[in-house]
């Protein structure tokens, strides 16, 4: 089968209805709390990417056995630190950086050495941010240049910590959480705002967790060697997934779509602000409250002119996955949008601070790069004529789907390589491309 895709008319207007893909960062997460769990836990609507594939493949490779019946995922639990940790295993999170900084928390009390390792991109990014807590704990870790390969060994003398994480990372402040289950006494993190579905887990399963919410940031408090049931889990749709249907709708013609059974968690809807900013039509029906999480259907509709937008970094931590996105609706927007602070983005699967700026100048955007801040100088009437080609991604899934949601609105003729790269997030991507018109061979 051909890694690549061509695509060489623009989208038809539509108007359709479509679910996408389960939430990533719900079904890893869902996937290790089960692991940790005492009983049988049931999840159910589990995504099936590769990134979450890695984790039950993870959490069998410790020990724990799952299966899959009727659709639904049944994972064996047996407590906390109940991982049967054989010596010289080493476990492959592949391209998912979630898995691989979160599972490092699940193993601060491994008897045995754990090796982790991954692929070629997330072999380039950066452990320290993880590296530096778990040592605070005790636990004893090897790294060269604080990259993978990680050898990681657990410790019986696991001490509490109280600190202080001011990135604005999910990874780290879970990975921190996570490695307080099997630690003794009350770890306190004062964590700057970031996506918050661990703890909302956690509170869901009765956890002993605190959380105080402050204006900039939030102060968690969580005990630890506290035994937890099964549980069962729906996973809701994934927003990020969502978010490229969501600027292919408002840059097509007369089109509308409905995406239902969205989670619209309020620490990742931030591409629904910006958008809502710059004049889009976005709005939630049937809104729910689902074991912490908010859940609704997102209403699209086409509009004929976007307008600029000076993006609060405020902003930063909530549309972190879909920025790449959001550029592709400032370049048909009119006037100068501008956006700040966005080195974040080059920690990812692969740098795409970088990448996205080199694409937009490959389709004739002018962008004015200031270190980590970015002005886009939007044009309404772009549209393209010319061949291209996208290549030498590192497997990007998501510069994958931004050049299929390029190709589709502002026209040319594309050849778009690395296609296998939807697995990570998004196996159906293509397969409602189809579904609402796109013509893709």
């Amino acid at each position: 089968m051909p890694n690549h895709i061509f695509i060489n008319k623009k989208i038809k207007s539509f108007k359709e209805k479509i679910r996408v893909s389960s939430d990533k960062s719900i079904s890893i997460r869902s996937v290790l709390l089960a692991s940790q769990a005492v009983g049988v836990s049931k999840i159910s609507n589990l995504l099936e990417s590769e990134d979450v594939i890695n984790a039950l493949k993870t959490i069998k490779k410790l020990g724990i056995n799952y299966k899959k019946k009727w659709g639904i995922y049944h994972i064996e639990g047996f407590g906390l630190n109940g991982f049967n940790i054989k010596k010289n295993i080493s476990i492959n999170a592949g391209n998912s950086g979630t898995l691989a900084r979160l599972i490092l928390g699940l193993l601060v009390k491994s008897k045995f050495k754990v090796r982790l390792i991954g692929d070629k991109s997330l072999s380039q990014r950066d452990f320290s941010r993880v590296i530096k807590p778990l040592r605070l704990f005790g636990v004893n870790i090897k790294s060269k240049n604080n990259k993978l390969p990680i050898e990681i060994l657990g410790s019986d003398f696991l001490r509490p910590v109280n600190y202080c994480e001011n990135i604005g990372s999910a990874q780290v402040k879970s990975c921190i959480l996570l490695s307080a289950l099997n630690t003794p006494g009350t770890t306190i993190i004062k964590s700057k705002k970031s996506r918050n579905h661990t703890e909302l887990m956690l509170k869901f399963l009765n956890y002993p967790i605190k959380i105080q919410k402050k204006k900039s940031f939030d102060k968690l408090s969580i005990q630890g060697l506290s035994q937890f049931r099964s549980f069962k889990y729906n996973v809701p749709g994934d927003i990020s997934s969502a978010s490229f249907f969501i600027v292919l709708t408002l840059l097509s013609k007369k089109s509308q779509l409905v995406i239902e059974n969205v989670n619209i968690n309020k620490s990742r809807i931030g591409i629904i602000t910006i958008l809502n900013k710059m004049g889009a039509n976005i709005k939630y029906k049937n809104k729910k409250l689902y074991n912490g999480e908010e859940i609704a259907d997102i209403c699209v509709k086409s509009v004929s002119n976007l307008k600029s937008v000076n993006c609060s970094p405020k902003l930063n931590s909530s549309a972190i996955d879909e920025f790449l996105i959001i550029f592709l609706a400032a370049s048909k927007a009119k006037g100068i949008s501008k956006f700040k602070n966005l080195g974040e983005m080059n920690k990812k699967e692969s740098k795409r601070l970088d990448l996205g700026v080199n694409f937009l100048k490959l389709v004739g955007v002018k962008v004015e790069r200031f270190d980590n801040d970015l002005n886009i100088h939007g044009n309404p009437y772009l549209s393209l004529d010319r061949n291209f080609e996208i290549k030498n991604f590192l497997k990007d899934h998501r510069i994958f789907f931004l050049s299929c949601i390029t190709a589709l609105t502002l026209g040319g003729k594309w050849k778009i390589n690395d296609k296998k790269s939807a697995n990570t997030s998004f196996p159906k991507f293509l397969k409602i491309i189809k579904k609402i018109g796109g013509k893709i061979s």
